[in-house]
């Protein structure tokens, strides 16, 4: 399976070769952070199934977190791409919103929901963790 990607501006584009290793929404402060709001929805690959064919990546990390999580984005318009985990090695996260077809996306797993908002919605299809599984 090959999926294709991009920023919201374009500059930044993407491929993903294999099949994905998960797909779960994260509702962890930090996706709120980042997404506005909202949970993350995120689909994950090896990171060797993850390949540029237009434009670089930026990164920023919080080194003062417990899990230093690098986020990378468009420089240009800021659009989150993915990310990379000391938790997940050898794995890159994508953001789900990227794809060029999302339609694709199907959550089987909800992480984090400690921290999820009342307004915030679990899919009843999906099984749910305080924090992560296992």
């Amino acid at each position: 399976m090959a999926l294709h990607g991009r920023c919201y501006c374009g500059d930044v584009q993407y491929e993903l070769n294999g099949e994905p290793q998960a797909s779960l929404q994260c509702y962890c402060r930090e996706c709120q952070y980042i997404s506005g709001g909202n949970p993350a929805a995120l689909i994950i690959f090896p990171k060797e199934a993850f390949h540029l064919t237009q434009g670089e990546l930026s990164e920023f990390r919080r080194d003062d977190l417990d899990v230093a999580v690098t986020r990378y984005f468009c420089s240009n318009c800021g659009t989150g791409v993915g990310s990379e985990t000391p938790n997940r090695p050898g794995a890159m996260i994508i953001k789900v919103g990227t794809l060029d077809d999302p339609s694709i996306f199907a959550p089987t797993v909800a992480i984090f929901t400690c921290d999820k908002q009342d307004f915030h919605h679990i899919p009843e299809e999906v099984s749910a963790f305080d924090k992560r599984p296992g």
